[in-house]
């Protein structure tokens, strides 16, 4: 007798109805669709080729763990990630995300009539969202106006943490900052130059002030064309840093460039914005203060008057720290397989019977899981070349794989009866063992047919 479960569990194959594409880029393509079961819009994200290159894939394998990790209303969920047909091959993922109507780049563009109470409540939700990941150690190092996503309902969800890290004391600084951080315009000084061996949280405080200020004016603040660029930029603003903060930089390089800068004053932010609320300028100045040590933390933000009546510090949600076991990979040289099984485990968090028989080590003997990626693929292909869902082509077929079971029972019952059957088990098998994920189900159903009437 079939559990009843087992078919629930892995009916994802039809619970996800695709109905648009919304956005592409180089990770892969964006659709909406409809979740059946429950009539809530989602957004499935696409990855192709994830480990084509190893360290995309590890940044991949970075956000789907922190967002499995990260529960917050201010940070964007994961709802489901499709389990792909087989452990050891797959290279694409589907994962389903909540279904957010754009992001913060569009809404500052298209929108010149934010007002106050906007700027006001769209800081608050960043700010109230970094607390949250800060308390947890965690770093997002790359908040830009597009990493936010933004619904009309003036909801804001952070996004995007392949690039974030968690802090952990024991980790060199030198290992924890070496690759790439943060789109340049909203790159805190510090991270510009190597300024300092040791960073914090104020990286982050220094994005949301850049935000901050492109909401409060429309257009951003420091749009550098190179780092030499950006650090002019920013001196023209806030004037040469302080003989102290200067003397505390680890580079040497960096310190005799700021020293041999032509001297500059700050500008009051009172000229610079000279229509902002002023309670807004005060903390914007704290927020982009140009040594990290004079920036406040989120949850200083959040304190300031600028909040008066809308933030509650003791209801907003904190976090304990990100266990080190949970990110032990980033201790290690990573190969593709490495990564592969990594991104599986992960994937299995949203599949709770087949996690449970992974943990048991039953999976080792299985060739092909129940999975809806296929079908998927198909939807997702006909979506792109005919743009919608009205095009009158099938998307899918309407049976979802075999369970892993059937097709043990399948070949245990044709036996070596014959030497016809004898044959035909065998290619049976063979054809199980190579269809991997880039077959169809449907060409084992029809095979299973052309058994049935010969047999």
């Amino acid at each position: 007798m079939f559990d009843k479960d087992f078919f629930t569990e892995y009916g994802e194959a039809s619970q996800y109805e695709i109905t648009d594409v919304v956005g592409r880029g180089s990770y892969g393509v964006v659709a909406s669709a409809i979740d059946t079961h429950t009539g809530e819009k989602v957004a499935i994200k696409k990855m192709t080729n994830i480990f084509e290159h190893t360290p995309d894939a590890i940044l991949i394998l970075r956000e789907i763990k922190l967002l499995r990790l990260l529960r917050h209303p201010d940070i964007v969920q994961i709802k489901h990630i499709m389990l792909p047909p087989c452990s050891r091959e797959f290279k694409d993922i589907f994962v389903v995300f909540e279904l957010m109507e754009s992001d913060l780049h569009h809404v500052i563009k298209i929108n010149d009539d934010l007002t106050p109470d906007h700027h006001q409540f769209f800081l608050y939700q960043l700010l109230r969202g970094l607390k949250y990941i800060h308390t947890a150690h965690v770093f997002h190092r790359d908040l830009k106006p597009k990493n936010i996503l933004a619904n009309a309902d003036c909801k804001l969800k952070l996004c995007d943490f392949g690039l974030a890290r968690v802090s952990f004391t024991d980790v060199p600084s030198a290992i924890f900052w070496t690759d790439c951080v943060a789109t340049r315009w909203y790159r805190a000084p510090e991270l510009c130059g190597s300024f300092f061996s040791n960073y914090t949280p104020a990286v982050d405080i220094w994005s949301v002030g850049c935000i901050f200020a492109e909401l409060l004016t429309g257009k951003p603040l420091f749009p550098g064309k190179n780092i030499v660029d950006q650090l002019e930029l920013v001196t023209d603003l806030l004037g040469s840093p302080s003989v102290e903060t200067i003397a505390r930089i680890r580079n040497e390089k960096a310190r005799k460039y700021l020293n041999s800068m032509r001297k500059k004053k700050s500008i009051p932010f009172s000229q610079k914005f000279p229509t902002i609320d002023p309670l807004a300028l005060n903390l914007l100045e704290r927020l982009i203060a140009f040594d990290p040590n004079d920036r406040p933390s989120a949850e200083e933000a959040l304190a300031h008057p600028y909040f008066h009546g809308l933030a509650n510090l003791d209801n907003e949600p904190s976090m304990k720290p990100i266990s080190k076991f949970e990110f032990e990979f980033e201790r290690r040289k990573l190969a593709e397989d490495d990564v592969r099984e990594l991104i599986y485990r992960e994937i299995l968090e949203y599949h709770p019977q087949m996690l449970q028989e992974h943990l048991q080590g039953k999976d080792q003997i299985s060739f092909m899981y129940p999975s809806g990626v296929d079908r998927f693929r198909r939807q997702f292909a006909c979506l792109e070349e005919y743009g919608t869902n009205d095009s009158g082509i099938l998307l899918q077929r309407k049976y979802t794989s075999l369970p892993r079971f059937l097709g043990l029972v399948f070949f245990c019952v044709i036996g070596p009866s014959s030497k016809s059957s004898h044959r035909l088990a065998t290619f049976g098998i063979l054809f199980l063992v190579g269809l991997g994920e880039h077959f169809g189900m449907y060409r084992l159903i029809c095979f299973v047919e052309i058994w049935y009437v010969n047999f």
